[in-house]
């Protein structure tokens, strides 16, 4: 109907709304002319047949929906980063929590029965098998933060080792003379390097209590240490939500922020700008993460070479807490 409404062959047809490139700039305009006039709507199904795509991209998210959807900033920072960039790339974005085995084990079916054209994989935990196993089933690949373990797959991240080693060191040219931190999971390659950061800039024995990324985790922490080490003047805590937790203890125990204690998180996001008081904290690229994943997995997916590691620079921010 398209072809004799444009009055060119059906091949011309199937080319254009296949997105080919190999079609004169006249004829394509004449091809959309008529799909516009005549409401066409291309079958996906028997597109995909023929380009081999499906114009689809999986994020994968290895966190249970309690945390995705929970008050972290974080998770919907980066996933509206990838919205964006797929949606002007003409992709759809496929979002699916997987946080175990099972869950696993359902990607890996869903990938390898080609409904995407390639995986996101985002809040990775320890040496998860699931990078690899999707790379050996030819699936492209792109990670958020360095796959742990002896993986070479492609990964885009920000320099958290460097931004965490700035504020430790910028804690010190404060006065401050015994820094303690609240690390990160130490099963996620963030909490890591925050944690490595921070060892390579403190200047006395570390004092270390470790958290999971959340508030409640912050403040559990934040008692710990107090209990442990009541001379403590300053914490850097590896995201803005355990930061703000920490502030929560240090006012319920009277310790005033920051002439008594100094504070700093790591993210910037919402949480810092609105904490009592305002945080001082390590900016990461939240959005442009997302959009860099994206990016990389476009590229990828079209047969193009991506640079990895794709790193992302981080900023101290300074407020009120430090």
């Amino acid at each position: 109907m398209v072809a004799s409404h444009a009055g060119v062959s059906r091949a011309t047809v199937s080319r254009v709304v296949n997105g080919s490139e190999s079609v004169a700039p006249h004829l394509r305009e004449v091809v959309m002319r008529s799909v516009d006039a005549l409401g066409y709507v291309p079958n996906q199904a028997a597109r995909s047949l023929v380009t081999q795509r499906t114009d689809a991209i999986a994020l994968v998210v290895s966190e249970p929906q309690s945390r995705i959807f929970s008050d972290d900033p974080y998770f919907a920072g980066v996933i509206h980063g990838v919205s964006l960039e797929l949606e002007a790339a003409g992709k759809q974005l496929v979002l699916i929590m997987s946080a175990s085995g099972e869950s696993h084990a359902r990607v890996e079916r869903y990938a390898a029965g080609g409904h995407v054209d390639g995986v996101m994989l985002f809040s990775i935990h320890g040496e998860d098998p699931l990078p690899a196993k999707l790379e050996r089933m030819g699936i492209p690949v792109v990670c958020n933060g360095r796959p742990l373990g002896s993986s070479t797959l492609p990964y885009v991240d920000a320099t958290n080792e460097l931004g965490a080693e700035n504020a430790v060191r910028y804690l010190f040219e404060q006065g401050r003379t015994k820094v303690a931190t609240i690390a990160g999971p130490a099963d996620m390659v963030a909490g890591i390097d925050r944690l490595n950061g921070y060892l390579t800039a403190v200047t006395h024995e570390p004092v270390i209590a470790y958290g999971d990324f959340t508030r409640r985790s912050g403040a559990l922490a934040m008692q710990s240490l107090l209990e442990l080490h009541p001379d403590l003047d300053a914490v850097f805590a590896a995201s803005d939500l355990m930061a703000d937790g920490a502030l929560r203890t240090l006012r319920q125990v009277g310790r005033r922020v920051p002439e008594d204690v100094a504070v700093i998180g790591f993210d910037d996001n919402t949480v810092a700008a609105f904490a009592d008081p305002p945080l001082t904290t390590v900016r990461q690229p939240i959005q442009e993460i997302g959009r860099s994943l994206a990016r990389q997995l476009l590229k990828l997916a079209a047969g193009e070479q991506v640079e990895s590691p794709y790193m992302l620079p981080t900023e101290l921010i300074v407020r009120e807490s430090a």
